[in-house]
């Protein structure tokens, strides 16, 4: 997406520009997969069912092939990835009339829709390149899709029996609709046929609880931008409402249309009940994720389809999360139970039976110290900073939003430091508090906390008085490769979200594959993974979502719990006087003001709860034993989340497909 660099404690996004510059070698462009891509325009109103799209513009589209080596390489898969190539280059006329950059802006135009992926869509031009990237990267792939299948099949009738579609997330919704145009427009299918292949080709995986992340599209932008499918996607209301009509849900039909046209803001289209009506199942990522999706979000379109949600638990590849960047417990898990377990991740339960062995214990123990020594290598390279790996690493790596809630983390760090300033003599345990991840560039309450744990790192880590008992590292740039070392070398993993707001995490599955033992809260996968690995080896605190949900309902004052909680006032105050921000005392106003008079995420409210399990984070961290037997049963019991386990779950349950599976002979 971009390149995260840090400057003054500010986020600042570079382009990421490697792709540009050199190419991808190992991209195999593919001449035959090229594809008109339609935008704007108008759709004629006297043929419904027929062609009638007449665009504005045309981009097309480019294939380039990435093969993809499945586990030692007996499988070889195709990623195909499109780029935006413009339908007329240059403009002659224009260049001989002196208009030199308006002669060449088809091709600036059209190479923007492929250049960075998600574009920022804070501005009603960012909205509409966004709509216009998804269709694009959509509309692509489903014109490849067909091709391919008519290449060797006639019938497009019989397309759900071949081919499945997984829309991840909204993004790509914009597929029932464009699946639908292809096959009336392009192949004489009748509307109703067209819905009916397409919902059995269709299914929706659902990432997010937050109404805010499913995609809305003003009515008028989009009609503006994708004409013929605004036509289509009332068509599919219509077919919506005949299905309500056929049962007694007492579900209202502006309930669950895909068009809302009661917003108070025009009209929208949401793309989150498009998915769902237009898929034959619709799954959530967890368990608690799955529930809470058909009791919020989706609870009306729940009522009108019943049998349609299902739950498909996120996983994690083992060959890349354990074997491939942790070689040193790799080693030491094959000599004790052979190596199956790399294609079988719920072999590792045999592990269980060295959770009381010493010997097992301290090879366990030198494999994570070895890690942290390799992880502070990397901080000192990236951050100039030292630290101490026989500190206990407490690592919070993901995306900065508040409902992750790096801020209580961070208020947290501030308590620590003030009772650190006021008994320095105290046998504290030495702690690196270590965060990465990156803030959307138009996340600016994300940015700022972004800015306030460097600020809380640039006081902490230069105070003599606290010394090795205490530093706060930020890693810039979080990725797959930074991953790769922070996560072996974690000791405790922190998945502190507010409950009922993360849908699942994968951060947490890779943590504790890797022997770190978790701190959360009951949210997203950490309710199977304290299901999994043992109340005694993982540390929740926290209100539940059903907590949290009624504190809400009731009217939540977080200024009363503030005043009742010393050591939330104090850090509060701190920060409120400008203690880490000297140069700018009222530079977290805003975060604080929201801490104050709001709170949405519950920060207050799980403040000295959290607090309470630190230190019992600390109490079990001094003992060496007890604390790696607890690391040993965590990797032991997270076989579960193999995405192995969740492959076979989608191909069973969803996609009703079997594994094409290698002739050995």
């Amino acid at each position: 997406l971009f390149r995260q660099h840090i400057a003054e404690g500010w986020q600042i996004e570079e382009a990421e520009e490697w792709l540009i510059q050199g190419g991808n070698p190992w991209e195999l462009n593919r001449s035959e997969a090229r594809y008109l891509i339609p935008f704007g325009g108008r759709a004629r109103a006297d043929s419904p069912d027929g062609q009638c799209w007449i665009p504005k513009e045309q981009i097309v589209a480019t294939g380039n092939d990435m093969a993809i080596a499945g586990w030692q390489a007996k499988h070889v898969n195709t990623l195909r990835l499109w780029s935006a190539k413009p339908a007329q280059i240059f403009d002659l006329s224009e260049f001989n009339e002196g208009n030199y950059i308006e002669a060449a802006q088809h091709e600036v135009l059209a190479e923007t829709l492929s250049r960075v992926l998600y574009p920022d869509d804070s501005t009603p031009q960012g909205r509409e390149l966004r709509l216009k990237q998804e269709y694009f990267f959509t509309s692509a792939s489903l014109q490849d899709l067909l091709r391919r299948f008519l290449s060797t099949h006639d019938n497009l009738r019989a397309l759900p029996d071949h081919a499945a579609i997984q829309l991840n997330d909204t993004h790509p919704a914009i597929a029932v609709p464009e699946l639908m145009r292809l096959l009336v427009d392009g192949h004489g299918i009748a509307m109703k046929e067209a819905f009916k292949i397409t919902r059995g080709c269709i299914s929706y995986t659902n990432h997010t609880l937050l109404p805010e992340a499913l995609e809305r599209w003003p009515l008028d932008m989009f009609r503006s931008v994708l004409p013929r499918h605004l036509q289509i996607i009332e068509r599919i209301d219509k077919f919506c409402i005949q299905e309500i009509n056929t049962g007694e849900t007492g579900v209202k039909p502006e309930a669950v249309c895909a068009i809302d046209y009661h917003d108070g803001n025009g009209g929208s289209v949401r793309m989150g009940n498009l998915a769902f009506i237009g898929s034959h199942k619709v799954n959530g990522v967890s368990a608690l994720h799955t529930d809470l999706m058909s009791q919020t979000i989706f609870h009306d379109l729940n009522r009108v389809y019943p049998e349609r949600i299902v739950n498909m638990t996120n996983g994690i590849t083992p060959r890349r999360w354990l074997y491939n960047c942790n070689p040193e417990l790799t080693g030491l898990i094959t000599a004790a139970i052979g190596e199956d377990w790399v294609g079988d991740l719920e072999q590792l339960t045999l592990l269980n039976a060295f959770a009381d062995d010493s010997s097992f214990l301290d090879a366990f123990a030198a494999a994570k110290k070895s890690n942290k020594e390799r992880l502070a290598g990397k901080i000192k390279q990236s951050t100039g900073m030292t630290v101490n790996t026989d500190a206990m690493f407490d690592v919070q790596i993901k995306r900065i939003h508040e409902y992750k809630r790096q801020l209580l983390n961070a208020l947290q760090i501030v308590a620590r430091y003030q009772a650190i300033l006021a008994n320095p003599d105290a046998d504290w345990l030495p702690l690196v508090k270590i965060f990465s991840g990156k803030a959307a560039p138009s996340y600016h309450t994300a940015k700022l906390i972004i800015k306030l744990i460097n600020d809380i790192a640039q006081k902490v880590n230069n105070d003599p008085v606290v010394g090795d008992r205490l530093k706060v590292i930020y890693v810039p740039d979080y990725n797959v490769t930074r991953a790769e070392i922070i996560i072996p070398g974690a000791d405790l993993s922190e998945q502190i979200s507010t409950a009922g707001m993360e849908a699942s995490g994968t951060g947490n599955m890779k943590l504790a594959l890797n022997g770190a033992l978790t701190i959360g809260t009951l949210d997203g996968a950490n309710v199977e993974i304290m299901q999994h690995v043992g109340e005694d080896n993982i540390f929740i605190f926290g209100l539940t979502a059903e907590q949290v949900a009624q504190r809400r309902a009731e009217g939540y004052q977080p200024m009363h719990i503030i005043e009742e909680s010393p050591r939330l006032e104090a850090a509060l105050i701190d920060i409120s006087n400008g203690v880490f921000s000297p140069d700018d005392k009222n530079r977290y106003k805003s975060l604080l003001d929201n801490l104050y008079h709001n709170d949405y995420f519950m920060i207050a409210a799980d403040f000295d709860d959290y607090l309470a399990r630190q230190r019992d984070v600390g109490a079990a961290y001094r003992d060496s034993k007890r604390w790696f037997r607890s690391a040993v049963m965590n990797t032991a019991n997270v076989g579960f989340f193999s995405s192995d386990r969740t492959i076979r779950s989608y191909d069973r349950e969803i996609w009703h497909s079997t594994p094409a599976l290698l002739n050995q002979d």
